[in-house]
């Protein structure tokens, strides 16, 4: 199973962003422990602060699905929810964070409609249940 994992706007900056909210811990670090974790799972992983680079990786993605974290662009992007919507690959929406619970302009998700499913507040561990609802799909 090949999974791409597409992080948006200043998800570069985890491990000294608002460690509060977001951990103390980079994604890079993490994603070295993912690919340990899953070694069955072909991870790839991007990044970019550009919502047109995040539609051009979406667009162009050869896997079995897309993990998306597009963190500010969930809540303002109607043209990377048309690239979602224009794909046929699977899309599991995540945050670390409880978007719900955050401020007001953080409870509307563009992405939510077009996605399979979302999973939202559980931390890093965000990114690991997204990779375990793929791998379930794939058992069932």
């Amino acid at each position: 199973m090949k999974l791409h994992i597409i992080n948006g706007p200043n998800l570069n900056l985890l491990g000294k962003r608002e460690p509060k909210i977001y951990g103390k811990k980079s994604f890079k670090s993490f994603f070295t422990e993912l690919q340990f974790k899953f070694r069955k799972v072909e991870l790839s992983y991007f990044q970019s602060n550009s919502e047109s680079d995040l539609i051009t990786k979406i667009q162009n993605a050869k896997a079995d699905g897309i993990i998306i974290n597009a963190a500010a662009y969930t809540h303002t992007s109607i043209a990377i929810a048309d690239a979602i919507a224009a794909i046929d690959i699977p899309v599991v929406e995540i945050h670390i964070s409880n978007t719900h619970a955050r401020e007001d302009f953080r409870k509307k998700s563009y992405l939510s409609p077009v996605v399979k499913g979302c999973i939202f507040g559980f931390g890093m561990q965000s990114y690991e249940l997204a990779i375990q609802s793929f791998l379930n799909q794939e058992n069932a």
